[in-house]
Order: structure tokens, then sequence, then C-alpha cells
């Protein structure tokens, strides 16, 4: 397999870590702040932090004429829409429920980069995904929940899967023309505007109330930091290298990392039910990326580099 291919993977994965971690940050920040307020700090941290750092390397590349449509509706895709269906999805359902639509992510994703963008996908790729989903529901079912399907509820959460798909179909278009850095400084620094008058007119008056809370500040850096900025650098550049619907197949790593974490942070227990889920999930993700030339000739790309 080519260098740039490994690369691309192991960014994926790490970007998959990263979110992950966002659950058990947004935990302890709910306590203190509303959806709303979380995003929007986040989004003025992870800024503030990429422009500081990436500036002075001379990473940003300058935005051509006729560019800033695509950077505006990408930054309407995610973080804006995306944000506000899964905010209030899971505000209005259970976390369980949440999961599962979420995961749903990559097997739409998967066809609509195939119509839109003509990326190439086999029955292969399919089975993988829904081997991936159903891995997933391993991981989540078996916490005993009460699933609550609110018909609101599940209609943000949808949105939020409609603006996903959004997002990464318009993001291609961009990777072709700039590097990850430039795409996510500017569309989390678009995003601050579109929180803006959400902000200040929905939270502002209970943020003015209550004012700051120093235990919130610590894992709202992390999550601006690793989660707005390091985590969507890494997933940009995985879907330049190896394309949308593999890249995206990857998010059902998430619920599978989250267990893990769970289990060594929280101290939550990993049963049966979850070691199965997670082996379905990464069975799942090995078939979503097999190409259409067959299985020997993908161990062999593995084994024996390309030229």
């Amino acid at each position: 397999m080519k260098q740039t291919s490994l690369t691309a993977y192991f960014s994926v994965v790490l970007a998959m870590i990263f979110w992950s971690y966002t659950f058990i940050w947004y935990k302890i920040i709910f306590e203190f702040y509303n959806p709303i307020t979380v995003v929007f700090f986040r989004l003025i941290i992870s800024s503030v932090f990429l422009f500081a750092l990436m500036y002075p390397l001379k990473r940003l590349q300058r935005i051509q004429k006729g560019d800033l449509k695509y950077f505006l509706l990408v930054a309407i895709f995610n973080p804006f829409l995306y944000f506000l269906g899964e905010s209030y999805g899971i505000k209005f359902v259970s976390s369980t429920l949440a999961a599962v639509i979420i995961a749903t992510i990559p097997l739409f994703t998967i066809f609509t980069s195939s119509y839109f963008l003509n990326e190439k996908i086999t029955k292969m790729n399919i089975l993988g995904i829904l081997v991936s989903v159903l891995g997933v529901g391993f991981v989540i079912f078996n916490k005993g929940e009460t699933i609550n399907a609110s018909p609101f509820g599940i209609s943000m959460l949808s949105f939020a899967v409609a603006a996903a798909i959004g997002y990464t179909l318009v993001l291609k278009k961009l990777t072709k023309k700039y590097n990850p850095t430039t795409i996510v400084t500017y569309h989390n620094f678009i995003g601050i505007f579109l929180f803006a008058p959400l902000f200040f007119i929905i939270d502002f008056p209970e943020f003015r109330l209550n004012g700051f809370y120093s235990e919130a500040w610590i894992p709202l850096l992390k999550l601006a930091i690793f989660g707005s900025s390091f985590a969507f650098i890494f997933f940009t550049f995985s879907i330049q290298r190896i394309g949308i619907g593999k890249a995206n197949a990857f998010t059902n790593l998430i619920p599978v990392f989250t267990a893990l974490i769970a289990y060594f942070i929280l101290n939550e227990i990993i049963n049966i039910g979850k070691i199965t889920g997670i082996s379905l999930v990464i069975c799942g993700l090995f078939l979503s990326q097999i190409r259409t030339f067959g299985l020997r000739e993908m161990i062999n790309s593995f084994i024996r580099p390309q030229e």
C-alpha cells in the first residue's frame, strides 16, 4: 500500500479517537453550559489556536476568487447545521437511538459520493458498512437504556445526518485546491459568525448571569484543540487521500473508542456484547476498504508496497 494511503488511514483513526474523547469532555461541559454556548466558544478557541499556529508556518492558503461560497457552504453544513441537529436531537431522544441514527452516515455517504462524485463502490464496501453498523448496535444496545423515540428528536438527528453528508461532498471539492489546515481554519472561523446570533439571542442572558466556570474551561480547551482542530484536519486529509466513502466508514469507530475510553477512564464495564460489537465494527471496516480488484490483491498491496 502506498505511504500516502497508510498515512491517511492513520490520520482518520486518530481523528476518530479525538472525536470519541469529545463525548467525555461534553459530559463535563454540559453540566455548566448549554450546547450553543459550548459550540460558540469551541469555535472561537479553535480558530484562534489554528491562526496562531498555522499563520507563522505559512500553512494557510489565500482563498481564491469564487471559492468563498464553497467555504461558506461547508461551514453552514458543519459546524452550523450538523451541531444544531446533533445537539437538539440528543436532547430529545435516548443516546442509544441517537448513536444508531448517526451511525447511518457512512451508509448514506457511500451512495451519495458514488452518485455525485463518481467514487467507485463494490458490494463488499456496502457489506462492510452494514456489518460495521451492526457492530455499533452491539456496542450501544447492551446498556439497557430506554429508547425515547421523539419524532422531533429523530427529525433533528436525521437533519444532522443530511448535514454531515452535504459537508463531506462540498469538502471533497475544496480538498482539490486547498490543504486540510486551510479548510478547517476557515470553516471554523466562518462558523463563529453563524453561531453568534444564536448565542446572543438564546444563551447570552444565562451566560451573563452565570459567568465563567473554571471547571469547564480545561475540557473546553481540549474540545476545541483536539475535537475542532486536529480531528477535522486529520479527517479532511483522509478524505483527500482515500475518498469520502472510505473515510466516513471509520466514523463507526467512534462508539467503539468511546466504550474503551469509558472503560479506562470512567470504569464502565465491557461485556460480551460490547466485545462482539467491537469485533464486528473492525471486521466491517476491513471489508468496507476492499477495492474492486479483490481480497487477495488487497492483502498483497499491504504486504508488498507499490512502486
